[in-house]
């Protein structure tokens, strides 16, 4: 139950500029290159198994869709459905599993993680900061947000190092490390192999863990504004956990694309100490989610992204780039 779990749960949590990154997946690593992504899972045999698929997202389909804000949303979107069927593929492959999956049971799977995460992440520090705000008789919505985001944050940080002591999870963290030092080494534009990629950091600043810091900070602030504009508009100060709950989760995606934006904003200016000093907290908490690889770890990362760009990886060597997607 636990393996089915993270599996329905992590996805959710990973110069020219080039739309490269990916995600770890059970053992193995997602890549996704302009136009294409690949999945690189080593089986029970030792043999790197890859899947190439070409791939246009929404946003570089229609114009409109390029809108700061909303293209974050979308891009998030599709990273998640990507994100969801790589991992299932990798899941089948590193397991050897060829039992016929019930859809219906997916679907419970999923909602149940879904429940589980609004419960973790919105229902204990909502529930635990109306006890603190009721007892100091205080009545402010951006107090309370920022207690309740404190608290949504040392839970995700809990919640992380509990997960990164299984076995199974280490291996997809030291993945995801793998993963990063790949990338490091195709933005870096020396040759791209593991002797190379082994002297790059596992912490990245568009990493999919930063993002999520990010995005319960902006939490913070939007959910502030959304409360009060709320109470403003249907004259209330009745304001219990569910009726926050569901307005918050209506908000999510516009919370989601500021992040993205945010996250955006503070890797592509890392040159700048204060956007350097923002982004710190992210890349501590990669000390969790990234570990580091192994040669045969790196080795699949780099099968996976040569396999993104249709085996021609190398015309891109000898010259820097800045990877433009989360992961």
């Amino acid at each position: 139950m636990i393996k089915l779990f993270y599996k329905y749960f992590l996805f959710l949590i990973h110069n020219s500029s080039i739309m490269v990154g990916g995600q770890a997946v059970i053992e193995g690593v997602m890549m996704r290159a302009p136009g294409a992504y690949a999945t690189a899972v080593r089986d029970p045999e030792g043999t790197v198994q890859i899947v190439y698929k070409k791939h246009q997202s929404i946003v570089e389909k229609y114009q409109i869709t390029k809108i700061p804000v909303l293209r974050g949303f979308l891009h998030l979107v599709d990273s998640m459905k990507i994100g969801y069927q790589t991992l299932d593929w990798s899941s089948s492959i590193a397991e050897e599993t060829n039992i016929k999956k019930n859809p219906y049971i997916d679907w419970g799977l999923s909602i149940l993680s879904i429940f589980f995460a609004i419960f973790l992440f919105m229902g204990i520090p909502y529930f635990f900061t109306e006890i603190i705000i009721s007892k100091q008789d205080i009545d402010n919505n951006f107090l309370f947000n920022i207690l309740a985001g404190l608290l949504r944050i040392l839970v995700f940080v809990v919640y992380l190092f509990t997960l990164s002591q299984l076995n199974d999870v280490k291996r997809l963290f030291q993945y995801h490390g793998a993963e990063h030092k790949v990338v490091f080494n195709f933005e870096s534009g020396k040759k791209i192999n593991i002797i190379n990629a082994q002297q790059f950091s596992t912490y990245h600043p568009r990493c999919g863990t930063s993002f999520m810091f990010i995005l319960m900070i902006v939490t913070i602030f939007t959910y502030s504004i959304i409360d009060s504009a709320f109470m403003i508009v249907f004259n209330t100060v009745n304001f219990n956990i569910i009726l926050r709950i569901g307005l918050h989760l209506l908000c999510l995606p516009i919370v989601a694309g500021l992040g993205y934006e945010v996250l955006k904003l503070l890797s592509k200016h890392q040159d700048k100490f204060i956007f350097y000093i923002l982004s710190l907290p992210g890349l501590w908490l990669q000390r969790i989610t990234t570990k580091n690889p192994t040669d045969a770890q790196v080795e699949v990362s780099i099968s996976a992204l040569n396999a993104a760009f249709n085996n021609e990886l190398s015309k891109f060597e000898g010259q820097q780039h800045v990877a433009d997607a989360i992961g």
